[in-house]
């Protein structure tokens, strides 16, 4: 028996790093999980259907039921197909967890149109085209008076919260997973359904040469970048007990979990009528200083 005893869960992205241990860790809660991974490179090239498979062979060996699927979340029909052979194998669905993902990084200014629209597809429109066609279920089952206990688990980063040079378009994909997450508990909860966002870090294939040191394993010790510390806060939010939870974002990592505040009015000046352009500049400076700093984008000096 487990917080997510009887649950089913599709977890995207699932066949290594973050999401793998997503997956093991619904397992050991009692989930039943779909394995979803296209089987990519880092940066987004070519399929391999075995990385999936053995995270369903990992689970089974636990004593869990789990199911493997190859689907393109960012593809409409194949992100449909995953949620409607979830419902056909297991005969519910409670959770997504949407986590995959790639990178492609590059300066702004060498960034290409390639580029951009590859990264912010896997993200952005990954996390629609799954949960929509889940959130379609769902609210079926509100209007047919079968009110479900469904939770929407998003994956954004501290790029997305704060910005990381050489990382634009990923930065974009993931601030804007911030703002879907948002609108996502404002409109569902009506459904019985919750949505929220983790900014995880951990050592995976996306981030150890990035942060080579801030990665390295300690001697002996609480490894605090491995990715499985991030799967219990992943759990427990797929769980029908996180069902007064709703619209947040948690940073993680290692044994740290911290409730990251969005954008609200930080400084104002009312005037009560047109500004002056001339007079624009010196309102701004002062409102500037007399505000908190804003937080350093990653990798800036």
């Amino acid at each position: 028996m487990g917080i997510c005893d009887g649950r089913v869960v599709i977890v995207t992205g699932a066949g290594r790093g973050i999401g793998r241990e997503h997956a093991l860790e619904l397992a050991r809660q009692g989930a039943k999980v779909v394995v979803n991974d296209l089987g990519a490179t880092g940066d987004g090239r070519g399929t391999d259907v075995g990385p999936a498979g053995d995270v369903v062979a990992a689970i089974e060996a636990l004593g869990g039921e789990a199911a493997s699927n190859g689907a393109d979340v960012a593809d409409w029909d194949q992100a449909g197909a995953l949620v409607a052979s979830t419902l056909e194998r297991f005969g519910r669905l409670d959770a997504v967890v949407n986590n995959a993902g790639f990178l492609r990084d590059r300066m702004f200014v060498s960034t290409s149109v390639e580029e951009w629209d590859a990264v912010i597809r896997v993200h952005l429109r990954g996390h629609f085209c799954v949960t929509r066609h889940a959130v379609a279920h769902w609210r079926a089952e509100a209007k047919a008076g079968r009110m479900p206990s469904a939770r929407i688990v998003n994956t954004s980063s501290g790029a997305g919260l704060q910005g990381s040079v050489g990382q634009s378009t990923y930065s974009t994909a993931k601030a804007g997973i911030t703002g879907l997450t948002l609108v996502q508990a404002a409109e569902l909860g009506r459904y019985g359904v919750t949505a929220n966002a983790i900014a995880p870090a951990a050592r995976t294939r996306m981030t150890e040469t990035l942060f080579a040191d801030m990665m390295k394993v300690p001697e002996g010790g609480f490894d605090a970048m491995h990715p499985e510390n991030i799967a219990p806060l992943v759990a427990w939010l797929a769980s029908a007990d996180s069902g007064d939870v709703s619209g947040r974002v948690f940073e993680v990592s290692g044994g740290r979990l911290v409730l990251s505040d969005g954008w609200r009015p930080a400084a104002e000046v009312d005037r009560g009528a047109r500004w002056d352009p001339a007079d624009v500049g010196a309102a701004v400076r002062s409102l500037v200083g007399s505000a908190a700093d804003p937080m350093p984008v990653y990798g800036a000096r």
